[in-house]
């Protein structure tokens, strides 16, 4: 892949304006993925402004908006003779999706809405959804989250943290998942108790139920 100008000032305008990968920029930028990660926190390239690579003619927005509706996806940077090239290796998004340090504030309220409308869903496919951890979403859960008294349910697609066609593919597997454990779990056969009672049955316990008058003053036998 060609190299591209002001690789940690184009990795910034990226950050901050799609929402493409950590491996998708590092891959275009030719950078680390934990510098990639670094600049995102503020750790790396402080006080470094955004270049934007669209209007200095080194991708074009298609590729972006290609890149940000398939994380899979590496982009094709326009080289300088004009001659787009490819980069060949596909990377699958390993661990959680990673949230703009601008929006890790609204992730309580997306875990909150997510666990009240989608009970379904396991707390490992909310962590990779929205990018949080499994001891914030058992906190929320649990109600001991030092945010829930101001705890807002609210979408997290709503919220920019993920995509509609995100958010359904979670909710479809898991909706899968306990269809799946719900069936396992029911009873297969429930033998005799739902069994009609014979009539033979009904006669015989009603002939020992009730005695007759001729067996009340029926003389007793003498004893041999």
């Amino acid at each position: 892949m060609s190299k591209i100008l002001m690789p940690k000032a184009t990795a910034v305008w990226l950050i901050d304006n799609t929402a493409m990968t950590f491996e998708q920029i590092s891959e275009f930028c030719g950078l680390h993925i934990l510098e990639v990660k670094g600049i995102a926190d503020g750790d790396v390239a402080a006080g470094i402004r955004g270049a934007d690579p669209i209007s200095n003619g080194q991708v074009t927005r298609a590729e972006i908006e290609k890149a940000e509706k398939d994380e899979n996806y590496n982009m094709v940077a326009i080289s300088f003779d004009h001659a787009p090239v490819q980069s060949t290796k596909k990377k699958k998004r390993k661990g959680p999706r990673y949230t703009p340090l601008s929006r890790r504030q609204d992730r309580p309220d997306a875990i909150a809405w997510l666990v009240r409308n989608h009970p379904e869903i396991a707390d490992s496919q909310i962590s990779k959804l929205i990018g949080t951890t499994k001891p914030t979403i058992k906190s929320i859960r649990d109600r001991t989250h030092w945010k829930s008294a101001t705890i807002t349910p609210t979408d997290p697609v709503s919220l920019g943290l993920c995509s509609q066609m995100d958010l359904d593919d979670v909710v479809k597997i898991a909706a899968e998942k306990k269809a799946k454990k719900d069936a396992k779990m029911a009873p297969k056969d429930q033998g005799d108790a739902l069994k009609p009672v014979e009539p033979e049955q009904i006669v015989e316990a009603e002939e020992k139920a009730e005695p007759t008058l001729a067996s009340l003053f029926k003389p007793s036998e003498p004893n041999a």
